[in-house]
């Protein structure tokens, strides 16, 4: 089975164009200098501050950047003056020399993004889909959206994959829905689509697709894109969509759980004898948003959503809540507000400050580009896949 750990056989765009072979860029100096390079920016960073901040001698950077210029994923920024001696060379991350797909499957729509290695997309596609509609009719739909975002077009993928088509492909992301076995890539009884328990669809989709492949839960992927894109601290990121979930990130990592199923927020029951739920319980958070945004009722759905934020705040003590998803980004005043007054309430009744809330930045794209944040995360030393 193909899946994270293959991530490092992947390969990306060398100097000829041919690839080259990033497992040596799995370990951990590797990532550290990498990471550097890709915080730096287009100004660049010297050898001498790199091995500064990571604690390596000059001579192992400069045997790390030697190779990671002859692979085509650094080059020279120019020259900046020094205290004293001569002016010191600065290297920069070429973001172009490798690029990460990711894929968010809703119950509904699939998004495919294409980003570079410091996670700029470069491509996007949308197209509706069934998540209902069997295995074989998403694997297709999957395959064609994901080389439909790659920079060459082809009628048909080549024998060896998607890689014949971009050797710059590191590996593709893909979220959905849970719960799921994030380690294993194996889909468990997504709510509403019983019918994909136990799929190994990392397998599947590695298999058809001929690059490594990571599955995680949507609101995990998301949660994880937003760490990396600088959310600092300990969030919940709340995603109101088709459904409701939530991705955590405890202390600067996504909390998973033991068995990779944390984040199920959507059916925590609030209300004994509410409402039935997909999931065969009744009074779910998710059952009444869903109902009440059926009836067109958003301040309701969003107060809903603030109790159940309000159990999260007054379980892991977070620093911010942050929402997002379709049904937020169609009307994202009325849920920061609502879910902001039930907060603003609990904080009054314990004397402790407000939690804040915000409606992250991507909209409701951050699921795709936080899918491929799966695939890069591990190759700058981040939590990923």
């Amino acid at each position: 089975m193909r899946g994270a750990g293959a991530a490092g056989t992947a390969r990306a765009a060398g100097p000829g164009g041919g690839g080259v072979n990033l497992l040596s860029l799995r370990s951990h100096n590797a990532a550290l200098v990498l990471d550097l390079l890709r915080t730096a920016g287009g100004e660049g960073i010297s050898r001498l501050e790199l091995a500064e901040r990571t604690g390596l001698t000059p001579q192992a950077v400069s045997k790390i950047t030697a190779r990671l210029r002859e692979d085509g994923l650094a080059a020279e920024a120019g020259r900046r003056a020094s205290t004293g001696g001569k002016p010191r060379t600065v290297l920069r991350l070429v973001p172009e020399a490798g690029h990460a797909v990711g894929v968010h499957l809703d119950r509904d729509e699939l998004r495919v993004v294409r980003v570079d290695l410091r996670g700029a997309v470069r491509g996007e596609r949308r197209a509706a889909l069934d998540l209902g509609a069997g295995s074989e009719a998403v694997l297709a739909a999957v395959r064609e959206a994901v080389a439909g975002v790659l920079p060459v077009q082809r009628d048909e993928v080549p024998r060896q994959g998607l890689s014949g088509l971009d050797p710059s492909l590191l590996g593709v992301g893909v979220a959905l829905p849970g719960p799921l076995d994030h380690g294993r890539g194996v889909l468990h009884r997504v709510t509403g689509f019983p019918e994909w328990d136990g799929f190994p669809l990392r397998e599947a989709l590695a298999e058809r697709l001929g690059v490594p492949v990571v599955v995680d839960k949507d609101t995990n992927a998301a949660a994880l894109g937003l760490a990396a894109g600088g959310e600092r601290g300990s969030f919940a990121y709340l995603h109101l969509g088709t459904g409701l979930g939530a991705g955590l990130v405890i202390g600067g990592s996504v909390h998973r759980g033991a068995r990779t199923g944390a984040g199920e927020f959507g059916h925590q029951v609030i209300q004994l004898d509410g409402p039935p739920c997909t999931c065969g319980d009744r009074g779910c958070v998710e059952a009444l948003c869903l109902g009440a945004e059926a009836r067109g009722d958003l301040d309701q759905a969003a107060r809903v959503l603030g109790a159940g934020a309000a159990n999260l705040v007054g379980l892991l003590d977070i620093d911010v809540v942050l929402l997002g998803g379709r049904t937020v980004a169609a009307a994202p005043d009325t849920f920061v507000g609502g879910v902001g007054a039930v907060l603003e309430a609990r904080a009054r009744r314990t004397g402790q400050a407000a939690v804040p809330v915000r409606v992250t930045a991507g909209g409701d794209g951050a699921v795709a580009v936080g899918a491929a944040q799966l695939v890069l995360g591990p190759v700058f030393g981040r939590g990923g896949g």
